[in-house]
């Protein structure tokens, strides 16, 4: 059970990356390739959490907060720069 649960993550989770790859390199503008790299790096995070729960172990913790914060702060200061650009 628990090893059809994760290839049903596992394929959710590549799909979602392929779409966000897709739009990192097809998006016209700048803020587009920011939320396809943001979604990209919500999957990894997801992918790791789900890793994390299948196998039962809290060591991944500070892999999940890091990458969070990661996005975070990539997201707000690019967004920030497109915003200057447009003044």
């Amino acid at each position: 059970m628990t090893f059809l649960l994760g290839l049903m993550i596992a394929g959710l989770l590549s799909v979602a990356a392929l779409l966000a790859l897709v739009r990192l390199y097809r998006g016209p503008s700048l803020l587009d390739r920011v939320v396809a790299a943001d979604m990209l790096l919500a999957t990894m995070v997801g992918a790791v959490g789900a890793e994390a729960a299948l196998n039962r172990h809290a060591s991944t913790l500070p892999v999940l907060v890091v990458l969070a914060l990661l996005g975070f702060v990539g997201s707000v200061s690019l967004v920030r720069f497109a915003v200057r650009e447009q003044s």
